[in-house]
């Protein structure tokens, strides 16, 4: 049987592209939409050290983007030279490119926006007596008026690419991404000023401010009221901003900002450490609110990996994967009645035990009871572990369904700082009521606080159990019979790379193949665990993000189901001792305002809210 083949395309000559289709397809990388030229040409006036930047839009930015600036200006013998490609005074070497500290470096943006648009630039250095402005098109350099600085005119963006232009939004949504663009930039430089005119209309305006207020002046007062500062260093790293609080979480991801070295970036890495940090704080799939500003030597991360710089890579990713984290967590660890008490709540909280009759304190009113304070007793690292084995064992499927044995107090040698004062001063004030067996209802200075004592008791227990786990070492369970399976070949060189990290861990994971691992060794604590399903997820976090937290997450799963079934149920009568014991000790404790699962421990209602309720004052 006669196969016969297609024939073949005669072969194509190997030519050497015109300078205009090479800044085209140069453009398809830089120029997405209009947004995307106002972000260039907002870092090149950033660049030039301007202190005031306007940009004016027409149509959303497609038929005219115009950015001025009162920078040092462009001398009018280097305007031809700015529209070269490849034309740049931000570098002239490789050591250069390696600590890029400017917001541009690769000369290809003015190329690029010129080569699908309209453009003309006009600038004025401090020595020249007036404006140059250049046609881009007709390469025409005139004398112009205007004040030092330089202005960008970009008219009728992707007129030489028509199959571009059909791919851009309506222009509203054009108008947005534009405005976004510009708020990156304001959020990051507080210290210039920005105005958006739209169809010759005021859109936005951010006059130089600190960086506090600038922050209040994009995103709100609202955002300020529901986040909190932080500043945390680590080594070379030094990183600052605002994580919003978690009941304050939004159904979208529209409020996380992230700048490395004044640069706006995404980056996986940094939003997975930020995820981590809020793990046990948010419900469901809310998305948390922050703003973080990384300061870090130019050499120790790579901006030169993405044409538009919205992606770095860098040096050492598990050094800033833990700080990212760690400051975010420390941010998130005071809750808001720590906060009104003025303690230190990253203090493990104290014992507290109420009096048990009232001879025991005959001069305590009945609704005030009085409090003693538990001497902390010492606990050996074994102690510790055979209390979170017997308390997990307790509450294994199939086990008995008794309730368990009250937990011991964390040993602290802290004060009982939680009681200093009178009992009007105490943040989640005293308790009056209990309704239902699942509510408790306090009063204190502002009006009504109402506890969900199960959630309240449980992140508690929950605070409790970590703290007893993170003062003793991962204890590793050795095998009897190794657990084998089979392995990609990332897997493999995630657990030879990452072998030192396992087994701090408490895992001994080994190559027996080129496809096959064996896991000879576990966490102690984990026992239970699929081995196999947590090796896995392990290893692919470590190769994703070069650190993992994955098994830190599966033991506060153990953890956090010990507190649920730990902690006191609803239907459970309290007496008032029992109440304000709760309350006392959710003021001590980190992240008392939400439960293990994200949802609120308690609320406030004031009394202008309660005046509200009844129309008093109306």
């Amino acid at each position: 049987m006669d196969v016969s083949l297609p024939d073949l395309a005669p072969p194509r000559a190997i030519r050497e592209l015109p300078d205009e289709l090479i800044s085209q397809i140069a453009a398809g990388e830089v120029v997405e939409r209009p947004a995307s030229v106002v972000r260039e040409l907002v870092d090149n006036a950033l660049d030039a050290g301007a202190r005031n930047i306007h940009v004016k839009l027409m149509a959303g930015g497609v038929r005219a983007i115009v950015v001025e600036d009162d920078g040092c200006g462009i001398p009018a013998a280097q305007l031809p030279l700015a529209l070269r490609r490849h034309a740049t005074s931000k570098i002239a070497s490789l050591h250069d490119l390696e600590s890029v500290a400017t917001m541009g470096f690769r000369g290809e943006a003015l190329a690029a926006i010129a080569s699908v648009s309209e453009m003309a630039i006009a600038s004025r250095t401090a020595a020249d007596a007036h404006a140059h402005r250049l046609d881009a098109r007709s390469g025409e350099l005139q004398p112009a008026a205007r004040a030092r600085g330089t202005s960008v005119e970009v008219r009728e963006l992707f007129f030489s690419t028509p199959a571009r232009r059909k791919f851009l939004k309506t222009d509203a949504t054009e108008l947005a991404h534009c405005v976004e663009a510009v708020r990156r930039h304001a959020l990051a430089r507080p210290d210039v000023g920005f105005a958006i005119w739209h169809e010759g209309r005021l859109v936005d305006q951010w006059r130089a401010a600190t960086a506090e207020q600038r922050i209040a002046d994009v995103l709100g007062e609202d955002f300020i009221a529901d986040s909190r500062a932080f500043a945390h260093a680590a080594g070379p790293l030094a990183l600052t901003g605002r994580a919003g609080l978690p009941e304050a979480a939004r159904s979208r991801a529209d409020q996380q900002y992230v700048w490395v070295n004044g640069r706006y970036v995404r980056d996986k890495l940094i939003s997975h450490a930020i995820r981590s940090a809020y793990e046990d704080v948010l419900h469901g799939q809310r998305q948390p609110s922050y703003v973080l500003f990384i300061e870090i030597a130019p050499e120790l991360v790579d901006v030169n990996v993405h044409p538009t710089k919205i992606e770095v890579r860098f040096r050492d990713g598990r050094a800033l994967h833990q700080a990212v984290r760690r400051a975010f967590i420390d941010a998130l660890a005071p809750s808001r009645s720590a906060e009104a008490a003025g303690l230190d709540a990253a203090t493990a909280p104290p014992a507290f035990a109420p009096v048990a009759t009232a001879a025991a304190a005959p001069h305590v009113a009945e609704n005030r009871p009085a409090y003693q304070y538990a001497p902390p007793v010492p606990a050996s690292a074994e102690q510790v572990r055979l209390s979170l084995v017997q308390h997990e064992a307790l509450w294994r499927p199939g086990t008995s369904t008794a309730a368990p044995a009250a937990l011991p107090a964390i040993p602290t040698a802290a004060a009982p700082q939680a009681l200093a004062g009178a009992p009007d001063d105490w943040p989640l004030g005293r308790a009056i009521a209990q309704i239902q067996g699942v509510y408790i209802l306090a009063e204190n200075r502002q009006g009504l606080v109402i506890v969900d004592m199960h959630a309240a008791h449980e992140r508690v227990v929950y605070e409790r159990l970590k703290a007893r786990l993170g003062a003793t070492a991962i204890e590793s369970q050795p095998l009897l019979i190794p657990v084998s399976f089979a392995a990609t070949a990332e897997e493999v060189a995630a657990a030879e790379q990452h072998a030192d990290t396992l087994g701090r861990l408490g895992l001994d994971v080994a190559p027996l193949s080129a496809r096959t691992l064996a896991v000879r060794s576990r966490p102690a604590l984990l026992a239970a665990s699929d081995l196999v399903a947590l090796t896995r997820e392990l290893l692919a976090e470590m190769a994703q993000f070069d650190a993992s937290s994955v098994l830190e997450r599966a033991q506060h799963e153990i953890l956090a189901t010990m507190a649920c079934h730990g902690a006191v149920r609803a239907n459970r009568q309290l007496t008032l001792d029992e109440m304000n014991a709760l309350l006392r000790d959710m003021e001590a404790t980190e992240r008392a305002d939400q439960c293990n699962h994200g949802r609120p421990t308690w609320r406030q209602l004031g009394m202008k809210e309660l005046d509200a309720l009844f129309l008093r004052g109306r």
